[in-house]
């Protein structure tokens, strides 16, 4: 039986002004605009993309 984890993310901030990969990395993560929330599977992939842009987004 596999243990599938999940993340919830949700962007607090905007990517206007930011590096154009961190607003591609929200775009990657399914988000682009304020209050959007995702579930993502928690890989190693995932974790590094929310790295990327921790400043803009909220994990639970």
């Amino acid at each position: 039986m596999s243990d599938n984890k999940t993340l919830v993310v949700t962007q607090k901030k905007s990517p206007i002004g930011r590096q154009l990969d961190q607003k591609k990395t929200l775009i990657g993560l399914g988000l682009n605009k304020i209050g959007r929330t995702k579930i993502l599977n928690d890989t190693s992939s995932i974790r590094g993309m929310i790295n990327k842009v921790k400043h803009l987004v909220e994990v639970s």
